[in-house]
């Protein structure tokens, strides 16, 4: 029996990278899996390719609606909503002197404020399923997990605008913890390192892109020094793949993590440079 047997999980952004991974981990461990991304067809094709159930909900995570609609597809799939991992986001890269409101807002737009809705429409339902059963004096753990990174936590050059919003989700997450805890709601947060994405990869010209806010064409990807830097100040000497970094997500969802309350895990193969408190 997997460690997430007969469990509901919505992963957003899951059509790649860390996310696919997760979604993948997860229904290998008995999840039903909600898959999600801006890319309709390409989260179609992770959903067919995954083995285990699936649902989709594709759309624009930013809008206003979209957190509300997002977990209405899963409980209409899954008639229930056990595990939400908070995974969507991109980087727009730049130093502070030279950007734009437009694109300070964006990375708060994805990074801060959808988590933040996701936990609030799973709230009514979370709230009233455990008031219940405490009411009958069970306890049943419900698992939100977002996932943050060292850039949040320690600070990024040329990403003043996503470690700001990755620093938010820290905030985010431990108050949540102390709201929640009662109904018996882990929240915790996982703050990668250097994991091998199309977040990651060489920034050059067949990078690849993805639309801004604004329909502009935003390059993803890093330049091959600050690479070759980064394999250099990690302790284990290379990136995480995105199946090394899906487990510990798979930890704080599984009921191994029960106790694990309003907690950051560092995966980072050993990367703590730099300044934080």
């Amino acid at each position: 029996m997997g460690l997430l047997e007969g469990k509901n999980a919505i992963v957003t952004g899951s059509a790649r990278g860390i996310g696919r991974a997760t979604a993948e981990l997860f229904a290998a461990n008995g999840a039903r899996v909600l898959i999600n991304d801006l890319d309709a067809d390409a989260a179609e094709q992770a959903a067919s390719e995954i083995q285990g159930e699936t649902a989709v909900y594709a759309g624009d995570m930013t809008k206003e609606d979209a957190a509300d609609k997002l977990v209405a597809t899963a409980q209409e799939a899954f008639g229930s909503v056990d595990i939400a991992v908070n995974n969507a986001g991109y980087t727009w890269d730049g130093v502070a002197h030279k950007m734009s409101d437009e694109q300070f807002q964006a990375m708060l737009d994805i990074h801060t404020i959808v988590p933040f809705r996701v936990a609030r429409a799973l709230a009514p339902h979370w709230r009233e399923a455990a008031k219940a059963e405490a009411a009958e004096e069970k306890e049943y753990f419900r698992k939100l997990i977002n996932v943050s990174s060292i850039s949040g936590t320690m600070g990024n050059a040329g990403q003043v605008n996503y470690s700001a919003g990755k620093s938010a989700v820290v905030g985010m997450t431990k108050t949540l913890a102390k709201e929640w805890g009662q109904f018996k709601i882990n929240v915790n947060a996982v703050a990668f390192g250097f994991v091998e994405t199309r977040l990651t990869a060489a920034k050059d010209d067949e990078a690849e892109t993805v639309k801004g806010p604004g329909g502009e064409e935003i390059q993803l990807g890093i330049p091959e020094q600050m690479r070759a830097m980064a394999s250099m100040i990690i302790p284990l000497g290379r990136p995480a793949s995105p199946e090394e970094a899906s487990g510990p997500v798979l930890f704080l969802a599984s009921g191994l993590a029960d106790y694990v309350h309003g907690q950051v895990l560092n995966v980072t193969g050993g990367q703590f440079g730099g300044m934080y408190t």
